[in-house]
C-alpha cells in the first residue's frame, strides 16, 4: 500500500515543519521543568523529614535541590538554541525536504532533551533523597554521595550535549 493516502507518512508530510520545531521546544522546556520539579519534590520531601531528627543537614543539603534546579536551566538553554533555528522560509519551501529535516531535527532535539532532564530531574531526586536521610544518620557520608549526584547530574548534560548536536541539522530552505 505504497503511496496510499491513509498512510502516517502522508500524514506526517501535511503538518507544517514549524509546528514539529514548536512542539520540540515546548517539549524540551516543559520535560525538563517537569522533571526539575519531580526531583526537587522528591528530595525535598526526604530532606524536611529528615531535618526534624538531625536540623545540622538542612542547609547543607540544599546543594541537591540547585542540581534538581540546574536541569530546568538545562532545557531553558536549549529552547533558547532551538528558537534561534527558527527561520522564515517562502511558502513554496515549506514543505521542501529541507525544511521538512530541519523541523524534525529540532522535534528530536527537543524530545531527547526532554526526556533526558526528564530521567537526570528523578535521579538527581533520588540521589539528594538518600544524601538527604544518609547525612542525617552519618554525616560522613555526604561527600561520598554527592560525588554520585555530581554523576547523575551528568546525565542532563549528556543529552543537551547530543541535542545541540541534533539541532545542528535543522538548516532551512534559503529564500
Amino acid at each position: 500500500m505504497v503511496g496510499a493516502p491513509s498512510t502516517w507518512s502522508r500524514a506526517l508530510m501535511q503538518i507544517s515543519p514549524y509546528t514539529f520545531s514548536a512542539l520540540g521546544i515546548a517539549i524540551a522546556i516543559g520535560v525538563s521543568v517537569l522533571g526539575a520539579a519531580w526531583g526537587i519534590f522528591i528530595t525535598g520531601s526526604s530532606l524536611i523529614g529528615a531535618a526534624v531528627k538531625a536540623p545540622r543537614i538542612t542547609s547543607k543539603n540544599l546543594i541537591s535541590v540547585i542540581f534538581c534546579e540546574a536541569v530546568a536551566i538545562y532545557g531553558v538553554i536549549v529552547a533558547i538554541i532551538l528558537q534561534t533555528k527558527l527561520e522564515n522560509v517562502p511558502p513554496s519551501q515549506l514543505y521542501a525536504p529541507e525544511s521538512l529535516r530541519a523541523g524534525y531535527a529540532i522535534f528530536a532535539s527537543g524530545i531527547i532533551v526532554g526526556f533526558a532532564n526528564l530521567v537526570c530531574g528523578l535521579c538527581v531526586g533520588i540521589i539528594g533523597s538518600s544524601c538527604a536521610l544518609s547525612d542525617a544518620q552519618n554525616s560522613s557520608l555526604f561527600v561520598k554521595i554527592l560525588v554520585i549526584e555530581i554523576f547523575g547530574s551528568a546525565l542532563g548534560l549528556f543529552g543537551v550535549i547530543v541535542g545541540i548536536i541534533m539541532s545542528a541539522q535543522a538548516t532551512w530552505p534559503s529564500k
